[in-house]
């Protein structure tokens, strides 16, 4: 349960932007290209020695000592950070200018992109201040913007980042069973959660062995939204509310960003938000494992064998790889009905982290399709992907003398592609499947968000599943 008085988790973007009125010109500079002309400012650039290099900005005086506008440098046109359209930068303007009303004074390349950044970078968390700051300043939507979608876009990153940033005291398998219920009576999906002991008895194993050290029950949280006869899209967040790492326990330093364990589970309530406010003509399935992995006499230990729900028994070699028992058992339940797309995502491997660094997520499918249209599309809206590769050589670093397998290698090598082949032994039924291992947290401020959490990669599969869809 949630120890303190706070404010509601899924909050609105609306305060970032203005439908009309007065507001003050933000004119764009390109290097290599004449600097803007205003009368307002006359040499005002030049003598100020302007340059228009990436994400420069300055102030242009009005009469009276006011703010006139202001002029912010793209550099030769691409982002850079993260990757894309120059139009990403534009972010670092709803965090930098002063409150008030803005408009782009020149039509941006792209404007869903730039409506898009300016909406994520306005993004604050403010759950436990005591006293807010002021509103942040108000963009006027851009000409040729969707503004249906760019606004289900932000709303869900808003969503994902404020269950990743919400510390574990607060954010138990409870209240992320409560965010799905919340999200899912909004837009009328079928919600069903199996919760504690029961989890036994409806055959899910290595969830209950997680989460059972913990004073919060775990549970699998399941909802389903669209036609039935519609293509079957199954997301599977990892919900870790906290990882002690079990009886295997990090050292603290380990601890100090496990409340973001749940990152997975925050990105698909973020990219099933996008989704079903689309309306995709997709069946989709949400699922998500949620629990705490924690330390107490009942803890499940090294050593131990479970059976998964699969049937296949897992030997645990490590109490802290808990995060691919939880996921196994609830892929193992989607691909029982053969979905035609089942992506996993997951805090999973530091491994990963290590190969990619913190602002790019490890991407794993043998679609060669999906992987292409997935990486292209999140080089080109600044949600960036790297593919790996299921390499089949390692399968055999998965072995257990006693058991059909383990969770870990004796292996230090290749920890993000084994965590993979693991997963995949659970989803053979499905069309395609594709496992997406995140860091799910900002390390510093960037155009497109703030320090702290961040659901990774839910934009990107959702550009690629509206474009299937043709929306």
């Amino acid at each position: 349960m949630s120890t303190t008085d706070t404010t509601p988790i899924l909050l609105r973007p609306d305060s970032a932007f203005a439908d009309d009125g007065e507001a003050l010109p933000i004119w764009f500079a390109r290097e290599g290209a004449p600097l803007p002309s205003f009368e307002a400012a006359g040499h005002w650039l030049e003598a100020t020695r302007f340059t228009a290099a990436a994400k420069k900005q300055a102030f242009v005086p009005g009469p009276g000592g006011g703010i006139a506008g202001a002029v912010f440098g793209l550099g030769n046109g691409m982002a850079g950070e993260p990757c894309g359209p120059s139009a990403l930068l534009l972010g670092q303007l709803s965090q930098s200018l002063p409150p008030g009303d803005y408009q782009l004074a020149d039509a941006p390349d792209h404007p869903d992109l730039a409506a898009l950044a300016w909406g994520l970078g306005a993004y604050r968390f403010r759950r436990y201040k005591s006293a807010d700051s002021e509103g942040p300043p108000r963009l006027l939507w851009p000409h040729g913007a969707n503004r249906a979608r760019v606004l289900a876009q932000i709303e869900g990153i808003w969503l994902g980042r404020d269950l990743i940033n919400t510390p574990a005291n607060d954010m138990g398998p409870e209240d992320i069973e409560n965010a799905a219920r919340e999200l899912a009576m909004r837009h009328g999906a079928d919600i069903h959660v199996i919760i504690g002991d029961d989890l036994i008895a409806q055959n899910f194993p290595l969830i209950h062995a997680v989460g059972r050290a913990s004073p919060r029950a775990p549970r699998l949280i399941d909802f389903k939204w669209g036609a039935l006869d519609a293509p079957k899209v199954t997301l599977v967040g990892k919900g870790i509310v906290f990882d002690t790492g079990g009886l295997d326990i990090k050292p603290s330093s380990s601890m100090l960003l496990m409340k973001k364990d749940m990152g997975g589970a925050a990105t698909v309530l973020a990219l099933a938000h996008m989704i079903m406010a689309e309306k995709l003509p997709v069946r989709l399935r949400v699922l998500i494992p949620a629990a705490e992995n924690s330390v107490a006499g009942n803890a499940f230990r090294p050593s131990d064998v479970i059976r998964s729900r699969q049937g296949m028994t897992v030997e645990i070699g490590n109490t802290d790889a808990e995060g691919r028992l939880v996921l196994a058992d609830a892929l193992a339940l989607a691909d029982e009905e053969s979905p035609h797309s089942l992506f996993a995502f997951s805090t999973l491997t530091g491994a990963a982290r290590v190969a990619l660094g913190p602002d790019l997520p490890a991407f794993f499918t043998d679609d060669e399709n999906l992987a292409s249209r997935v990486v292209t599309r999140g080089a080109a809206i600044g949600d960036p992907v790297w593919r790996m590769p299921f390499w089949n050589g390692y399968e055999r670093n998965l072995d257990s003398e006693i058991a059909d397998m383990n969770n870990v290698s004796e292996s230090p090598f290749s920890g993000a592609i084994i965590a993979a082949l693991f997963l995949r032994r659970f989803a053979k039924r499905a069309k395609r499947f594709a496992h997406f291992d995140l860091y799910g947290w900002r390390p510093a401020l960037r155009p497109l968000g703030p320090k702290g959490g961040e659901p990774q990669t839910a934009r990107c599969v959702f550009d690629v599943l509206a474009g299937e869809a043709g929306a």
